[in-house]
């Protein structure tokens, strides 16, 4: 099955003013498209249910604001803003749920459902899951202590998912600077918005594989990574001893603030302390570890910066009338 449709790509510089940029952002999409009260008349109900549906989710499971912004970054950052992550696989391609970034470690897809399910029966036919996940990431964030930022709405779902796309295009933990950068700068992104989205890992946890070259055969060296500190590198080693069965356990990206949204991933990375290998690279470039200097000083700059670059990152090859669709389920297209 193949559909065409259009994707918008969206570029510019962040202008520390959010209705000014969301004024811009309305602007390059085209009156009637994107509007932060899209909803206001045909579902009001909505920013009530999704706050109570995702309060109801971290309460019930303090892992998951942490959970639903990995699931947003790793939408976002194959072929855009399109709920292509939320597709289950069809005989007629192998969608993102079963790539390697995401099998058994991305979360949340009930949470979604759920919500979903629940705007449904009050307003059918009318919200997209694109927008849903756009509107869920901001409560998580902000249910974490993180910032508020407003929310352009009118986003359509794609109809099809691409599991190559997504093994191609998500950042990998053992990347470098260099790597990473290259994966945003295609998406519209630029190197300050690598710097502030690695800050979404002041919360949440990593499986032991996705780290653990670091702790005993580092670049195929045999040894550990000499930019870690030693005492973090003594304690990974035992929370994820050098045996295959350890692959699945799990450490905190942010070891000193684990389930609160704050700059101190970034005082982290600065003393030695970030857990994957692509949080610490972040040292590797001076441009790079500027900022990162700059906001394990300032929370204000960096929650302020963070708002900026998730606004950007909402706009990257969304779909909006007439393309793509409403999807009754976040699981499937409408025609299933």
């Amino acid at each position: 099955m193949t559909t065409t449709y259009h994707k918008v790509h969206c570029n510019f510089t962040f202008i520390p003013l959010y209705f000014v940029l969301l004024f811009v952002l309305m602007f390059s999409f085209g009156e009637g498209q994107l509007d932060y009260r899209f909803y206001d008349q045909s579902c009001p109900r909505l920013p009530m249910i999704v706050r109570f549906n995702v309060w109801q989710a971290i309460r019930n499971d303090t892992r998951m604001a942490a959970s639903l912004l990995r699931l947003y970054f790793h939408d976002c950052i194959v072929d855009g803003c399109d709920a292509s992550v939320l597709l289950d696989d069809t005989e007629d391609f192998e969608g993102e749920k079963n790539s390697f970034p995401n099998r058994k470690s991305l979360r949340g897809y009930d949470v979604i459902d759920n919500i979903k399910a629940d705007v449904e029966r009050f307003c059918p036919s009318t919200v997209s899951c694109a927008d849903l996940l756009t509107l869920v990431v901001r409560e998580a964030v902000q249910s974490a202590g993180g910032p508020f930022w407003p929310v352009v709405l009118g986003r359509r779902d794609s109809t099809t998912a691409s599991q190559k796309a997504a093994n191609e295009q998500i950042p990998a933990p053992t990347e470098s600077f260099k790597e990473m950068t290259a994966k945003f700068t295609v998406k519209g992104l630029d190197l300050k918005d690598v710097v502030v989205l690695s800050g979404a890992h002041t919360i949440g946890f990593a499986q032991c594989s996705t780290f653990k070259k670091r702790l005993f055969d580092f670049k195929d060296s045999g040894s550990s990574d000499p930019s870690m500190d030693s005492l973090m590198l003594s304690n990974l080693q035992n929370m994820c001893p050098n045996k295959d069965t350890s692959n699945t356990n799990l450490a905190p990206l942010d070891y000193s603030s684990t389930f609160r949204f704050d700059n101190s991933y970034y005082v982290n990375v600065v003393n030695k302390r970030g857990l994957l290998q692509s949080d610490q690279a972040l040292l590797d470039d001076p441009i790079a570890a500027a900022l990162v200097n700059s906001y394990s000083n300032d929370p204000y700059l960096f929650s302020n910066d963070f708002a900026a670059s998730m606004i950007k990152l909402s706009t990257v090859g969304i779909l909006t009338a007439p393309y793509g669709e409403i999807r009754k389920k976040c699981g499937s297209i409408n025609n299933i």
